[in-house]
């Protein structure tokens, strides 16, 4: 019986990496207005670990970040933004 318990214990603690999932987040970051802006948002979205990829369009004055949702969220990321000095939100 420890046996079987224990097989299952490694067994969830080896697949839980696949519950994670990668997940895409739009963010409007009204304050970039200059051509260094995309640049330092993307460094502080790039930062925060589980990012997996950063799209910056000041044009439109947005980022789209790809991101691991077992390692980072939302919250994390517009706080890195916000930390950047470019408070951002998430576009729905």
């Amino acid at each position: 019986m420890k046996k079987l318990t224990a097989i299952i214990l490694l067994s969830a603690l080896f697949a839980a990496p696949a519950w994670a999932a990668t997940k895409t987040a739009t963010l409007s970051v009204p304050g970039m207005t200059c051509a260094a802006c995309p640049i330092t948002v993307k460094a502080a979205l790039s930062r925060v670990t589980g990012v997996e990829g950063t799209r910056v369009n000041i044009d439109k004055r947005e980022a789209i970040v790809t991101y691991d949702d077992a390692k980072t969220n939302v919250a994390t990321l517009t706080k890195a933004t916000k930390d950047a000095g470019y408070p951002s939100t998430v576009v729905r």
